[in-house]
């Protein structure tokens, strides 16, 4: 609705300049010769043309309806244009070319299907105003601009303005659909600069919630473990140790994704199994309880021979993210494939699908933005880290998912088995 008001307005400034310009053009010329046709009906054209102008001005300010405006607007402009035809010569005159600029004007502000549609509008009347001069129906609007040739200039003339008018009306659908195009990909850019603006804000916030909370946190977690060893507790008190100790990990937890997310800081990069760091992560899901036997886990993951040279850490954050929504959103069990593949020399993807309760179209264009969580208890950390570290890789992440069917997940990363050469002699390849 924006982006139309904007061009409508537009459209205003447009004609009311070139109203101006005729104006003054005409005004110049009667100055200039005394031999110029009589000028009042063209004077009576420009100035309703400029009074609509003022019209549609004021129904811009105070209506929403911007695409009937556009509309009435063109068609207004086509009476105004045929008029100026009609006391210039007709088919012999040359004002037939401003059609071409009522026929842009529609394209650019309203799409190519108007333009085209004003162009077969502009065809029809000026067709009609040319038969009808020809044939003597009406007369010219001076008795000198009847031309001497017949029927055939006339024909002449109309198809020549014809080809011009669709000419220009397919070259303006065609700017007007890539205009379209490039309107969204900006829309697109732009909110993809926003979640990046949001992610660096959540950046220095992870800094500072850090930097004022992980030692102390870590003190008092140590103070209760040590107690729990020293004290002799009864049930409840053990088990109220128990929540100090589970929460202060969970808070961890969320310090070290907000420590991530702030950015990652030198890695040690080396050549790892790439099924290693998975095979950890589900050995850890499954000792949490997270991963339980109702899940199926199927894939080539543990049978694919893929080395990769990159940090192991980093991928395990990566499995652990991506296999920890997929099981919450499997609550009831499911299927949980993961697969390794090399579908390109120079690549490298890994495909995770689930079969759980999959994810709407808003969940799935916001679920890498920073704090926002699908799953009751959850922080929205977790895909903002899997995005950054993976941008860090130069890789993609593609996400395929429907409600109550499922999601697929699919990253694709430029393969590398060796340190790139710059990294030789560091140690061990820490960048």
């Amino acid at each position: 609705m924006k982006t139309l008001k904007r061009y409508v307005g537009w459209l205003l400034l447009g004609r009311l300049a070139v109203v101006s310009s005729l104006f003054v053009a005409a005004v110049v010329i009667q100055l200039a010769t005394s031999s110029f046709l009589p000028l009042a009906p063209f004077y009576f054209l420009i100035i309703s043309e400029f009074v609509s102008g003022i019209g549609f001005l004021l129904l811009f300010l105070f209506d929403t309806h911007y695409r009937a405006q556009a509309y009435a607007q063109i068609l207004i402009d086509l009476a105004v244009i045929t008029g100026l035809v009609y006391i210039s010569g007709g088919i012999g005159g040359q004002l037939y070319f401003l059609y071409v600029f009522a026929i842009i004007a529609a394209g650019l502000v309203l799409g190519g299907r108007a333009s085209l549609l004003t162009a077969a509008i502009s065809s029809i009347v000026f067709g009609a105003l040319a038969d009808c001069l020809a044939y003597g129906w009406i007369p010219y609007f001076r008795p000198e601009q009847a031309p001497e040739t017949g029927i055939g200039f006339a024909l002449y003339a109309i198809f020549t303005a014809w080809g011009l008018f669709f000419v220009i009306a397919v070259l303006v659908a065609q700017l007007s659909s890539r205009l379209g195009k490039t309107r969204v990909a900006l829309a697109t850019a732009n909110r993809a600069i926003e979640a990046r603006e949001r992610e660096a804000a959540a950046g220095r916030a992870s800094a500072f919630v850090a930097h004022e909370i992980r030692n102390p946190l870590a003190a008092i977690s140590g103070s209760v473990q040590v107690l729990q060893g020293e004290l002799n507790l009864n049930g409840e008190q053990a088990r109220l140790m128990d929540i100090v100790v589970k929460e202060s990990r969970r808070v961890s937890q969320s310090i070290e994704q907000f420590l991530n997310m702030a950015g990652p800081g030198k890695q040690t990069y080396s050549a790892f199994k790439l099924a290693e760091p998975l095979t950890e992560t589900l050995t850890m899901l499954r000792m949490s309880g997270e991963l339980s036997n109702r899940i199926k886990i199927t894939g080539n993951f543990s049978a694919a021979d893929v080395t990769y040279f990159g940090s192991p850490g980093q991928f395990k954050q990566v499995f652990w993210n991506l296999i920890g929504n997929a099981l919450k959103a499997m609550p009831d069990g499911g299927e949980l494939s993961i697969d390794f593949a090399r579908p390109k020399k120079t690549e490298m993807s890994i495909r995770i699908v689930d079969t759980g309760r999959g994810m709407t179209a808003d969940e799935k264009t916001r679920m890498f933005e920073p704090f926002y969580t699908r799953f009751e208890g959850g922080r929205g950390l977790g895909m903002a880290v899997v995005r950054q570290i993976l941008d860090s890789y130069g890789g993609r992440i593609e996400v395929q998912s429907e409600p109550r069917v499922g999601t697929d997940v699919l990253i694709t990363l430029p393969y590398r088995d060796m340190p790139p050469a710059a990294d030789f002699g560091t140690e061990a390849g820490r960048i």
